[in-house]
């Protein structure tokens, strides 16, 4: 998946949280004028309006909270996670996937982006960076995202042969 952007070609991306859960507000309108039509009220339009706006507003704010704090966007110069920008030259190494029980020490590193964690959801992926630092860059579509990450990382910096 290709799109343009600012800076350049996207090379993956996901956008977060889609606005079909805003939808959730009307369906719990339906919901309670379906209660009260059952119930013997009739059609009174008050308790599914507030329902509808007040549900609404709310999944509202957290799709718009979570578009802007879990996309992910890569192109061939940058990694964006949520609201943070690192340059793809500052990616020295990106870690292979976790093997066996033992986890890998750049699990507990910082995750990219200004949340605590890596978010629900999603997989982190080890980086090494530049200045011996260690973080975790997060996708749902991890896979893909990795494969795009070792792809650009590779065509900078070959990878060290072993003898």
């Amino acid at each position: 998946m290709t799109q343009s952007s600012e800076q350049g070609d996207v090379l993956f991306y996901e956008q977060g949280a889609s606005w079909l859960w805003v939808l959730t507000g009307p369906a719990s309108a339906i919901s309670m004028l379906l209660i009260q039509m059952s119930a013997g009220y009739g059609i009174q339009l008050l308790i599914p309006t507030i329902f509808f706006v007040l549900v609404s507003s709310f999944v509202a704010l957290q799709v718009k909270a979570a578009r802007i704090h879990t996309s992910v966007e890569l192109t061939p110069t940058t990694l964006r996670e949520g609201t943070e920008r690192i340059s793809i030259d500052d990616i020295v190494r990106v870690y292979p996937e976790p093997t066996g029980s033992e986890a890998p020490k750049w699990q507990s590193a910082r995750a990219l982006g200004e949340l605590t964690g890596v978010p629900k959801g999603r997989t982190g992926i080890g980086l090494k960076l530049t200045n011996d630092r260690t973080a975790q860059a997060w996708a749902r579509k991890h896979q893909q995202l990795r494969q795009a990450l070792v792809h650009l990382v590779d065509e900078r910096i070959p990878p060290e042969r072993t003898q």
